[in-house]
């Protein structure tokens, strides 16, 4: 049993934690595709912004889908 533990622990510790998706940054993209990755940091902006208004109405996993999808449109709607 002891082996199996130790295996269990190096694989473990061996293991990067996943990461969420970075921003991002137009200064980093070629100038032909600056603009894009300008409407694609202002729209996650926007999901990141509605993903935290869900953890702060401590919406249930279930409902979070509709919840982001709910407010994703609010906001679009109020642009």
């Amino acid at each position: 049993m002891k082996p199996f533990i130790f295996v269990a622990a190096t694989i473990l510790l061996a293991t990067t934690p996943a990461r969420s998706q970075a921003l991002v940054d137009p200064n980093k993209v070629a100038p032909e595709f600056r603009e894009a990755a300008e409407k694609r940091r202002a729209e996650q902006l926007r999901q990141r912004e509605c993903a935290l208004k869900a953890d702060l109405d401590k919406v249930l996993p279930r409902d979070r889908t509709a919840y982001l999808n709910h407010c994703l449109e609010t906001m679009a709607a109020k642009q």
